[in-house]
C-alpha cells in the first residue's frame, strides 16, 4: 500500500512572501488497528427502532411477507402478511390476503381476514372485505367494511395465560 504525502494547504493568513507555513507531517500509517479503530460505533436511538419496508405505489407484488419490522404498502400486494410490527395500507393501495400484525392501519383496500391484531384502524376512505379479530377496532366515518368483527375480548390460552391481543380491561357481564 502506498502512502502519499501531499503538501499542506496554505492558510489564508499565511505569509505570501514565498515562505510556506509550517505544518506537521501526518501521523504514521498503522498496519494493525488499535482498540479505538475497531470499537463498534455507539447505537443511536434510530438504530433501535424497527425498520419499515415499503412496497411503492408503482409496484405490484405477489408472494408472502414475514418478519419483525413494519410494512407499508402503497402499491398492490397479493399474498399473506405476517409481521410482528405494524402494517399500513395507504390510500390507493390494495392488499389481497390474510393479515397477522401487531397493528393494522387501513386507508386503502384490504381483501382478506385480520387475525390476532392488537389494534385495527379503518381510516376514512379505507375498505375492508373480510373478518377481523382484534383487541381494539377503530372505524372512521367514510370507511367501509363487509365481514364479521370480533374485538375487545381477551382470549385465554390453556393454563389461564392470555395472548395479549385483545385486552381492553373490561370483563363481559352475565345477563340477569
Amino acid at each position: 500500500m502506498a502512502i502519499f504525502n501531499q503538501p499542506a494547504p496554505v492558510k489564508k493568513d499565511a505569509p505570501t512572501s514565498g515562505h510556506q507555513a509550517f505544518t506537521p507531517d501526518p501521523p504514521p500509517f498503522r498496519e494493525t488497528p488499535t482498540a479505538v479503530d475497531t470499537a463498534p460505533a455507539p447505537r443511536r436511538a434510530a438504530d433501535t427502532q424497527p425498520k419499515e419496508s415499503l412496497i411503492a405505489s408503482d409496484l405490484t407484488i405477489e408472494g408472502k411477507i414475514e418478519g419483525t419490522g413494519h410494512v407499508r404498502i402503497a402499491g398492490r400486494f397479493k399474498g399473506d402478511v405476517n409481521v410482528q410490527g405494524d402494517l399500513t395500507i395507504e390510500a390507493g393501495a390494495k392488499l389481497t390476503g390474510g393479515v397477522r400484525a401487531k397493528r393494522v392501519i387501513i386507508a386503502g383496500e384490504l381483501e382478506g381476514n385480520i387475525d390476532g391484531a392488537q389494534r385495527v384502524e379503518l381510516l376514512e376512505g379505507g375498505v375492508l372485505v373480510g373478518d377481523v379479530k382484534a383487541g381494539a377496532l377503530t372505524v372512521a366515518a367514510g370507511s367501509r367494511m363487509r365481514g364479521q368483527a370480533d374485538f375487545g375480548w381477551e382470549e385465554k390460552k390453556p393454563g389461564g395465560v392470555s395472548n395479549g391481543a385483545a385486552s381492553n380491561g373490561m370483563e363481559p357481564h352475565a345477563a340477569s
